[in-house]
């Protein structure tokens, strides 16, 4: 009997050791094997609107630890295929909580919104929870409208790539580094020697060409918006409140789920609908605000992490730990 509880003790350790050891380890025994659409808020009505969490750092990294699902790109690519097949849906709620992510995701996940529009002629709309800054905001502006709650964060419209440095290090604990390399610039942002100024200038250069990506997407976002000059001088890389953002005209109403809603029912032409979403979870307790329905996570990441498992790159990112 003893023998017995020792080793049921001992499951859980084992799952976490396996889930530690392996990136592509996951508790897929807690999910289905499909998406199930479960309610939000039912209705009599045959029309759906759709309610798609973004949540996190926008990557195409693998998921979090214990996560039944990958990462966010991909997550998110998947709902907007699943609602594309189903005749019933005539809306989509964009829910954002992120401080964005690297270039190419938000990008990627930026153009799968727009095709998803022009495919299917579904209305989609923005709602922006406590933070939807750089590429969230970035994503957002894909979408037809953008709400953002009272309390939202948003903007930061601009680059960042972080190159560490320890040189100093080294040279305190006696190592040093031989680079053999095929030119000059092959192993230029190394963390093992300080950046020359030509480095620093071609570098400059990439994260320019992303920036004036990004102040294009969000001039053309609506047409009696911001200008791209307009935008330039308010896009430094800080953040706005909500009301900030709305009268600079980087979102298009301040409220709620409901606003959101009915701002989607308008679009599409319907007085009711019912309000779905898409989970592996079908059995849990779903509400508007319970906890994502994108995948039931036992560990959630503090900053410290999300900022040292970022890989070498370009980001759209908001994140003051930096």
């Amino acid at each position: 009997m003893m023998k017995k509880k020792y080793w049921f003790g001992l499951i859980p350790l084992m799952l976490f050791y396996l889930a530690a050891c392996s990136p592509h380890f996951h508790l897929d025994f807690l999910g289905e094997d499909k998406l199930q659409e479960v309610a939000l808020v039912p209705s009599r009505a045959k029309a759906k609107i759709t309610v798609i969490d973004l949540e996190g750092v926008i990557s195409s990294n693998q998921g979090g630890l214990f996560s039944r699902e990958g990462d966010v790109l991909s997550r998110v690519y998947q709902r907007l295929e699943k609602a594309s097949s189903d005749p019933q849906v005539k809306g989509i709620i964009l829910r954002l909580d992120t401080p964005g992510g690297d270039v190419t995701s938000s990008d990627i996940l930026y153009h799968e919104i727009l095709r998803f529009r022009q495919k299917t002629k579904v209305p989609v709309v923005a709602l922006m929870m406590g933070v939807a800054a750089s590429g969230g905001y970035y994503v957002a502006s894909a979408c037809e409208t953008i709400v953002a709650h009272p309390s939202t964060l948003t903007g930061s419209i601009g680059v960042i790539s972080v190159f560490p440095d320890v040189e100093g290090l080294m040279n305190k604990v006696g190592v040093k580094t031989t680079v053999v390399k095929s030119g000059q610039m092959k192993d230029a942002g190394s963390p093992f020697r300080g950046m020359s100024e030509e480095e620093k200038q071609f570098f400059q250069k990439i994260i320019d060409e992303h920036y004036e990506k990004f102040l294009k997407v969000v001039a053309a976002r609506k047409e009696n918006g911001p200008s791209l000059d307009e935008i330039r001088k308010l896009a430094d890389g800080r953040v706005y409140t909500a009301s900030e953002a709305l009268k600079l005209g980087l979102i298009d109403r301040v409220g709620y789920f409901q606003t959101a809603l009915d701002e989607v029912l308008s679009r599409a032409g319907l007085k009711e609908a019912r309000v779905v979403a898409y989970t592996y979870y079908p059995k849990r307790q779903n509400n508007l605000y319970a906890t994502s329905l994108a995948g039931t996570e036992f560990m959630s990441e503090p900053v410290e992490k999300i900022v040292s498992g970022l890989k070498t790159g370009f980001y759209y990112l908001w994140l003051p730990a930096l």
